[in-house]
């Protein structure tokens, strides 16, 4: 679990203050008068543990523990409706992106699970210049280790095989085509 971001005063050995992740997020919704609209426009609000409107009251008052814990940001689908809604024009969803990547940053339990998704997509696309289904599903639960995790989608993969929609295949090595562009995405951001 990562350590509370808030600034600190400097410590007897005169090191500077941590810097406050979250003061990007709070500039970008600094502004916020919390009518709600933003909730009110969210379509997966529904399954969202904390309200947007209440996400954002946690980032203002820099309630790290509460966000920490909170799906909410990892649930955003970045539709755009809040942003497009607020009244005060407010980027809401740069400012729920940019959670995401604190999430990323700091390992949050919230983000693990997509975390994994995505980078086991991203491994199955490098290795095959396509995803691969079985093989990326295979890799993903793998590093779930969670041995029901499976069951839970085993009918779902049923019905897409039944219709011709996924393929069992033969683990390979890949063609290895777009290991070069992945290289310099890799020296770009390095």
């Amino acid at each position: 679990m990562s350590t509370n971001p808030e600034p600190q005063n400097p410590d007897e050995t005169g090191e500077a203050p941590a810097p406050d992740p979250l003061a990007d997020v709070r500039g970008m919704v600094q502004a916020c008068i919390q009518c709600g609209t933003c909730t009110a426009s969210c379509p997966n609000e529904f399954a969202m543990d904390a309200t947007p409107r209440r996400l954002w009251r946690m980032v203002l008052v820099a309630d790290w523990e509460s966000i920490v814990s909170s799906k909410t940001f990892a649930l955003c689908s970045a539709c755009y409706q809040c942003s497009l809604r607020c009244p005060r024009g407010l980027p809401l969803t740069e400012a729920m992106a940019a959670l995401k990547r604190i999430g990323n940053r700091e390992s949050l339990p919230a983000n693990r699970s997509g975390n994994l998704f995505y980078r086991n997509f991203i491994r199955s696309v490098r290795r095959h210049g396509r995803v691969r289904e079985t093989e990326f599903m295979t890799l993903y639960f793998a590093d779930m280790k969670n041995p029901l995790l499976p069951l839970r989608f085993a009918p779902l993969g049923l019905r897409l095989m039944g219709k011709g929609k996924i393929h069992i295949q033969i683990p390979s090595k890949g063609s290895g085509k777009l290991e070069a562009i992945f290289a310099k995405v890799e020296a770009m951001e390095g």
